[in-house]
């Protein structure tokens, strides 16, 4: 039986991970900061599926956290054949007005914490020549984005990484994808104090079930990216190839900024 470790899989696209796989007979590892819905996920797994399910409760932001996490897996003896780097978030709002903690937060988990755990699990399955990566990024990785200036950037690092190793890994019999959805029916607006009329006003186009279903099916056919959404979204992230980069700057800037009264 093979074993998957989520990260972010409290809630969201991660939960739907952790039940998609385990529906599929995975054990699995749950990280996320939440205790509390972490035991209740992994409570609930392991009575509808009879899978093993461990949970990891760790802020990935914070120093040695990769580490932890890595050596907590090594000391439970577990091997890990699919690893879904999904944890992140973002923080709508003007760069400079914007809290600079927080922003570095962002991408000390969008992206150094990936990039760590990445290397840290990738040596091992090169050296098997199996397992799986699936590392989550965004639509918006495909433009800058004006009021998510970290979030889009750190998504955009995430696709190049990602299909960089997906170039590098094949030949060893890993298989690395990005996974880059639309807008998604998750608590994302909320967490990242998107303006309520500002949030309305995106569609939220797929669920995480659809992100998680797509995901498998692309890693399954070795694809090294996947973009999930509908027509509109794919069309997004051809734009800066045909729209002139200040021409879209400013229309990304009008359309984000937040209106007031």
């Amino acid at each position: 039986m093979s074993t998957a470790l989520i990260t972010g899989a409290s809630s969201g696209i991660g939960k739907a991970f952790a039940e998609e796989l385990a529906a599929h007979n995975t054990n699995l590892v749950l990280v996320a900061r939440s205790e509390e819905k972490l035991n209740q996920l992994a409570k609930q797994l392991q009575e509808k599926y009879k899978i093993q399910v461990d949970t990891l409760v760790q802020d990935l932001t914070e120093t040695g956290a990769t580490n932890a996490v890595f050596d907590a897996v090594k000391s439970k003896g577990l091997t890990i054949d699919l690893l879904i780097n999904n944890a992140g978030f973002a923080d709508y709002g003007d760069f400079v007005a914007q809290d600079g903690e927080r922003q570095v937060k962002i991408v000390q988990l969008n992206i150094l914490a990936l990039v760590d755990l990445t290397h840290k699990f990738l040596q091992e399955m090169r050296q098997r020549r199996s397992g799986s990566i699936i590392n989550v990024s965004s639509l918006t990785a495909f433009q800058p984005m004006p009021y998510l200036s970290v979030y889009a950037a750190s998504k955009a690092f995430i696709v190049s990484f990602s299909q960089a190793l997906w170039a590098e890994n094949r030949h060893y019999g890993v298989r690395v994808l990005v996974t880059c959805p639309g807008p998604v029916e998750t608590n994302f607006f909320t967490e990242a104090n998107f303006p309520p009329a500002l949030a309305a006003r995106t569609n939220k186009i797929s669920t995480s079930e659809v992100v998680v279903c797509e995901s498998l099916k692309a890693l399954e056919r070795g694809d090294s990216m996947v973009v999930i959404g509908g027509i509109t979204t794919h069309l997004i992230t051809k734009l800066s190839a045909f729209v002139p980069r200040k021409t879209l700057l400013n229309i990304l800037e009008k359309q984000f900024k937040a209106k007031t009264d």
